[in-house]
């Protein structure tokens, strides 16, 4: 991925649901390289913001206020020049986007699934930091600041 560019870059991150692996990877990107591109979320079906994420989140001091669940239907405005689909499904189910428009497959676990009902709520939230914790190493790999900072 290419990000040297002066101008502002658009990235979505898209997923199934919109409510955990999207909305981190969003906030994540937003809190590391917001100054120098524009990051957003979306899902192929809204199915709203999961709590956990919010706790995980807020564990590494970023809020989620202000983030809520979407479709890709209500960000049409937005001329992105990055898609990132973060789950297998997202990445089968992609609309078509514009030959302009790099897609970039990177899938990450799906925190539901991998804390089953018979944890305990720290080892679930384990596993939602877990997946933050990967979005954020693989942030940090695709963006190195010495690559667009001047």
């Amino acid at each position: 991925m290419d990000l040297s560019a002066t101008e502002r870059r658009k990235l979505l991150f898209l997923c199934t649901g919109n409510s955990c692996r999207s909305q981190m990877a969003e906030a994540l990107a937003k809190a590391l390289h917001g100054d120098h591109f524009d990051f957003y979320s979306a899902g192929i079906v809204a199915h709203g913001m999961n709590p956990n994420v919010e706790a995980v989140m807020e564990e590494v001091g970023i809020s989620m206020q202000g983030h809520y669940s979407k479709t890709l239907e209500q960000l049409s405005d937005v001329a992105f020049d990055y898609v990132v689909t973060v789950c297998d499904h997202a990445s089968d189910h992609c609309p078509a986007f514009p030959a302009t428009v790099s897609c970039i497959h990177q899938p990450f676990p799906d925190p539901p699934r991998l804390a089953r009902e018979d944890m305990s709520e720290e080892q679930r939230l384990d596993c939602y930091r877990q997946v933050r914790d990967q979005i954020r190493l693989w942030l940090t790999e695709q963006f190195p600041a010495p690559s667009y900072a001047k």
